[in-house]
């Protein structure tokens, strides 16, 4: 048995079962014991593999659209250019490596992390280490005194959710407590959740709710600041619209696994509600969600690819292509994966969103 698990085990005998949400920010970031604290579960060698890290092309599309959008906005002599859960740096270092030849971008964005995990942040270092990053531990402490252009990927579904089941009796919330020395899912006792009497109407007994209450004041945050100031936010997750059915999942090592199994040695994450970030964004104009491959193509990502196949040849090509396919196609990621932009309410719509 794993140190977190008999942790987590003694602290459910002693206090009682625990919300899916504590369970989750015990997993991924205890201090010296959780999953984003303790490694890089980035790539081949870790648990799972993100868009930036499957081609160059993906970061390279989000940095000529970042690009594009400092331009209709009359190019802001000094900007914030931000990521939270940078992973790697991979993303940004592609999005910097993209705009290079933007005459004035570079001179104007000051790149700024968003980043928990100590480990992380020392490979970031290397990563972006010409470009002297400020790293900050959430997104309060960004300066809030010029326009902020940010990007989130796959960082809401690293979220800690809250689970709750309809019953006869009402709203129940799904907890984690022990069977002996196992962790298991328990049902608390029916409660009145006024902010879940809503959804009744599309509802059945059995049916499960996920909620993300820490998704709203990041939203929150970032949407004050570009009403205040400008900029955009790009965010690029895995989820849908309007939140219904368990969607908790772990990985390790690149397959699925049991979401209590191996605390803190397992990724855990759950799909992203867009339309409660959407309701969340006030003050700002908030784009059609759209599925990443609509996005990426009206980018132009298959001209792009097309351009890198032609030196290329054998398995690096059938790489190149597969990689082209798996961030698009209806079957991989272009459906699972959607997109949600916010921008100021008097400045032109972001690229490759529907009107």
């Amino acid at each position: 048995m794993s140190d977190l698990k008999a942790q987590l085990i003694r602290r459910v005998a002693a206090t009682g079962p625990i919300t899916v949400a504590e369970y989750m920010a015990e997993c991924l970031l205890h201090p010296t014991l959780g999953y984003y604290s303790t490694r890089d579960p980035f790539g081949a060698a870790g648990d799972f593999t993100t868009a930036p890290e499957i081609s160059q092309m993906f970061g390279e599309m989000i940095g000529l659209w970042l690009a594009q959008t400092w331009l209709d906005q009359g190019r802001p002599a000094a900007f914030t250019l931000a990521e939270p859960g940078p992973g790697r740096g991979t993303l940004m270092a592609d999005i910097l490596r993209a705009t290079r030849g933007v005459p004035g971008f570079h001179d104007a964005a000051e790149v700024h992390l968003i980043e928990a995990s100590a480990t992380l942040r020392d490979v970031q270092r290397d990563r972006l280490s010409d470009v002297t990053p400020t790293w900050h531990d959430d997104l309060s402490t960004l300066p809030d005194d010029r326009p902020l252009y940010l990007v989130a990927n796959e960082f809401f579904d690293a979220l800690p959710i809250r689970q709750f089941q309809r019953t006869e009796g009402g709203w129940s919330e799904v907890q984690v407590g022990t069977d002996g020395n196992e962790l298991q899912f328990v049902l608390a006792a029916p409660l009145p959740l006024g902010a879940l009497e809503q959804r009744l109407d599309d509802t059945k007994t059995g049916d499960i709710v996920e909620t993300c209450a820490a998704a709203i004041a990041p939203v929150q945050e970032i949407a004050a600041r570009i009403a205040s100031h400008g900029g955009t936010a790009l965010f690029i997750d895995y989820g849908g619209w309007h939140s219904l059915g368990d969607t908790l999942q772990a990985l390790r090592n690149h397959q699925p696994d049991p979401p209590l199994a191996h605390p803190g040695a397992a990724d855990l994450t759950a799909h992203v509600d867009f339309e409660a970030l959407a309701h969340a964004a006030t003050g700002v104009a908030v784009t059609k969600m759209t599925g990443q491959g609509a996005f990426l193509e009206r980018l132009g990502i298959t001209t792009r690819a097309q351009a890198l196949a032609a030196n290329l040849q054998g398995q690096a090509l059938d790489n190149h292509i597969a990689a082209h396919r798996r961030l698009t196609h209806p079957q991989e990621m272009g459906t699972l994966f959607k997109t949600l932009a916010l921008y100021p309410t008097d400045a032109p719509q972001p690229p490759g969103f529907d009107q």
